[in-house]
């Protein structure tokens, strides 16, 4: 039996957000496009007999029974009935609270890393089906394809979109979804559009606006990458990013970054490549 896997945690874009209503269980019916990257974190999984999960290293302001990996796995072994453990050890590369899909893609490879180790042979709509009551984001990142969604985020239908390279870059600050999906001011009555006027026509992303008002450093971040091409948030931020012609002109423009006013350091972030399938995917047998 193998007993440890390493696999990839892909990031993601929302290349457009629109949130066409509130439902009544407080919940926001949305429209997106989940663009895969080539870049993110990595995870290795090694299989236990004694039950336990453990995740290593401990993240500061993070209970280990709150992360979503750690939430993942007893979710998986509650449906499963399986009696194994699983020792967790995270590479972090992703900001947290980025909008770019890190602690849900963590908890997506951690599924299916444990449905190999433990030999749970569920389907992958079924691993799905156990992320998606931990967090809308998951789904995408089990299923493994960029993606146009709808509902909460969870009805999703594969997209093949041109392979763009995109600079993502970090502002120095941590947006809270629920702040934003709770406030007054948010943007929730946009009419639904086809597939086909997306791409044609493209759209916007509703937490934008009121995102720029209430965190100063994400309009700063947007509007510097404005001078390359059309930037925008992704999620709820606070990560912004731009489409590029090529690696180069990313790397190009990633180099020029401005600095932060309070370490003097230049604004993380990131260069990568849009990938229509995921790259957890194409580690694993499926």
């Amino acid at each position: 039996m193998q007993d440890s896997l390493t696999l990839p945690c892909p990031a993601k874009l929302n290349l457009f957000l629109h949130i066409t209503g509130k439902r009544p269980d407080g919940y926001h019916n949305l429209q997106t496009l989940f663009q895969l990257l080539d870049y993110g974190d990595q995870l290795t999984t090694t299989l236990n007999t004694s039950g336990t999960i453990s995740i290593a290293p401990e993240i500061k302001g993070l209970p280990t029974e709150s992360n979503l990996i750690y939430r993942a796995a007893v979710a998986l072994k509650e449906a499963t009935g399986c009696a194994l453990g699983a020792d967790f050890v995270l590479t972090k590369r992703l900001p947290m609270g980025g909008g770019i899909g890190g602690g849900s893609s963590n908890a997506a490879t951690a599924l299916l890393a444990l449905n190999q180790l433990w030999q749970t042979g569920l389907s992958v709509n079924e691993l799905a089906g156990i992320g998606r009551h931990l967090g809308a984001d998951i789904p995408v990142f089990v299923a493994g394809n960029t993606a146009w969604a709808e509902g909460i985020g969870e009805q999703l239908m594969p997209v093949e979109m041109p392979e763009r390279w995109y600079l993502v870059i970090a502002p120095d600050c941590h947006v809270s979804t629920a702040e934003i999906f709770s406030h007054k001011d948010l943007t929730r009555d946009t009419l639904a559009i086809k597939v086909s006027a997306f791409l044609e026509k493209g759209g916007k992303n509703d937490c934008q606006k009121l995102v720029e008002s209430l965190y100063p450093q994400v309009k700063d971040a947007v509007d510097w990458l404005k001078q390359y091409g059309p930037a925008q948030l992704t999620g709820t931020g606070a990560c912004v990013f731009a489409p590029f012609a090529s690696q180069a002109s990313a790397l190009e423009a990633f180099a020029k970054r401005p600095r932060l006013s309070s370490s003097n350091t230049q604004i993380d972030g990131f260069v990568a490549k849009g990938v229509n399938r995921s790259p957890l995917h194409q580690c694993l047998p499926l």
